[in-house]
């Protein structure tokens, strides 16, 4: 388990087929007030595991890059 407070960009990538993933959160989603920024944006340099995903959702696909928030 892992927790991320209220406010904390977060984000992870799954290694194996068929992982499962559950979070909580202290509202109920609401999609109109989400944010975000692109996972692979150069600003964060963050070496992931796996360089081109196949399984990623248009949203997150489609975050814009931190220099342009």
């Amino acid at each position: 388990m892992i927790y991320i407070p209220k406010g904390f960009a977060h984000g992870f990538q799954t290694l194996t087929d068929n992982c499962f993933l559950q979070y909580f959160m202290s509202e109920f989603y609401s999609p109109e007030h989400a944010s975000g920024v692109r996972w692979n944006d150069p600003f964060f340099n963050i070496s992931w595991p796996i360089k081109n995903p196949t399984a990623i959702s248009e949203k997150d696909q489609n975050w814009p890059l931190i220099k342009r928030i």
